[in-house]
């Protein structure tokens, strides 16, 4: 009996080790840990969304502080939406995907990039451009896995 619930529990804690992670980091909260994509580019920092102004894409729900920030990103996600899916930048040059904290970002040439914590944005800015080459290409493989 012993043997039976130890092989239950191994299989159960092997099969969420190695669970498809989705193409869009969310958490609870929504997308991006329910903070305003748009806000980044329109207010220069991390908003908190609000329940009222959501809209869903990519399979996730996304929440904004205004309905002027979720027209905006209806008509064009792409362009606000973070790299990665939202996951980290720094994680995907290194070729996984790992969460991220939304006070951790950075706008490079028009582009959100979302780092684990403001420690690992440190270690990520130093050699931007050479990690977003890495985490494209990471990114076109790993993205649905």
């Amino acid at each position: 009996m012993k043997k039976a619930i130890f092989l239950l529990f191994f299989v159960a804690a092997t099969e969420s080790l190695m669970a498809q992670k989705p193409p869009v980091f969310a958490s609870a909260e929504g997308a991006i840990r329910g903070y305003d994509a748009v806000a980044y580019f329109t207010e220069g920092m991390p908003v908190a969304g609000l329940k009222e102004f959501y809209t869903q894409w990519n399979g996730q729900r996304w929440y904004f502080s205004s309905a002027k920030n979720l027209e905006l990103f209806n008509a064009t996600p792409e362009q606000y939406a973070p790299q990665y899916g939202g996951y980290c930048a720094f994680g995907m040059s290194r070729g996984y995907k790992a969460e991220t904290q939304p006070d951790a970002w950075t706008i490079v040439d028009g582009k959100l990039y979302l780092n684990y914590n403001l420690k690992v944005r440190e270690e990520w800015n130093k050699n931007q451009a050479e990690r977003i080459t890495k985490a494209n290409e990471t990114w076109s493989v790993i993205k649905d896995k």
